[in-house]
């Protein structure tokens, strides 16, 4: 029962990252009514808001590997469920 489970929540940076990211995939800080240049058959403020997604997701997949530990919250549940 003495463990302490190992959660992203914890860590600060990631929270900062996660800000980044996302205040880099809202184009508030493009000109007005640009759509010019299209990359890759979209404005490029779209395009900014899809990679920024898709680097989203990697970080998150990132984080939930390296700093979530699901195994300890397995055990745990396994540990509760025999004292029943």
């Amino acid at each position: 029962m003495g463990k302490s489970f190992k959660e992203p929540i914890r860590f600060k940076w990631i929270w900062v990252v996660l800000a980044v990211i996302t205040l880099a995939g809202v184009p508030w800080y493009l000109p007005q009514g640009t759509i010019y240049p299209i990359i890759l058959g979209f404005p490029y403020w779209a395009f900014i808001s899809v990679v920024s997604t898709v680097v989203l997701a990697i970080f998150m997949n990132y984080v939930i590997n390296n700093y979530w530990d699901m195994e300890s919250l397995v055990e745990k549940d396994e540990e509760g469920g025999q004292n029943k």
